[in-house]
């Protein structure tokens, strides 16, 4: 049992410091991520990828010049108004974890005041730490612009980071997504999650009883995480 409580106080504590949608864009040396420059804003071309904090996540977008960035970024209010002046209101982190569940995303193009969402602004950081060779900044800026509209979205497929990647470097890609994946995986390969989950399987059943839908997830997902470590 005090095995059982440390790996729950373990994977707790990965979790706790993991930020879901974090960028990882990261060179083979190791070396830590510049800091976002706060103060005056530096200049910005046509075609720039910009990179913000957002809660959990980075959040990616493509400068089109006169203070306009273009950006992938889930929406619910579509769903619900066809009220462009509504919709094109600042997207909130409630409309876009609401669109992330019903996988419902927009490439808006929005101030850069909106798009930064108060947090500083990194600019074609990704360039640095990336092999990948960058289009030049106006063919960027163009195949931003011909993405502009609905789009369904998907967190491991196409999120914001898919997005920026595609325009400026031909290949949609998102570290972000493979860094939760890797932590997933490592937690799915720890043996002590099936002891974990069939504990959990047998408190389940104790207490809403013998049911199939309780049974079978007692059986079916300690099973799982067995076969797949």
């Amino acid at each position: 049992m005090l095995q059982l409580l440390t790996f729950l106080v373990e994977k707790l504590s990965l979790l706790s410091n993991f930020k879901l949608f974090e960028s990882s864009w990261s060179d083979a040396g190791g070396k830590e991520r510049p800091a976002a420059q706060r103060g005056p804003p530096p200049p910005l071309l046509r075609g720039d990828l910009l990179e913000v904090p957002r809660s959990l996540f980075t959040h990616y977008g493509i400068y089109l010049g006169d203070n306009k960035v273009a950006h992938l970024i889930p929406d619910i209010l579509p769903v619900f108004t066809n009220d462009a002046k509504l919709i094109s209101s600042v997207v909130t982190n409630k409309r876009l974890i609401l669109g992330c569940m019903y996988r419902c995303a927009t490439v808006r193009v929005d101030t850069l005041e909106d798009f930064a969402y108060g947090s500083s602004v990194m600019v074609n950081n990704m360039d640095k730490m990336t092999k990948k060779h960058s289009f030049n900044n106006e063919d960027v800026a163009k195949r931003a612009e011909r993405l502009i509209g609905s789009t369904p979205y998907s967190l491991l497929w196409n999120n914001c980071e898919h997005f920026v990647t595609y325009c400026r470097y031909g290949c949609a890609a998102s570290r972000q997504t493979e860094k939760f994946c890797e932590c997933l995986k490592s937690i799915i390969r720890d043996q002590r999650s099936v002891v974990a989950t069939g504990l959990l399987g047998v408190v389940s059943i104790v207490c809403f009883g013998m049911a199939p839908s309780t049974t079978l997830a007692a059986v079916l997902v300690p099973f799982t995480l067995w076969m797949a470590g």
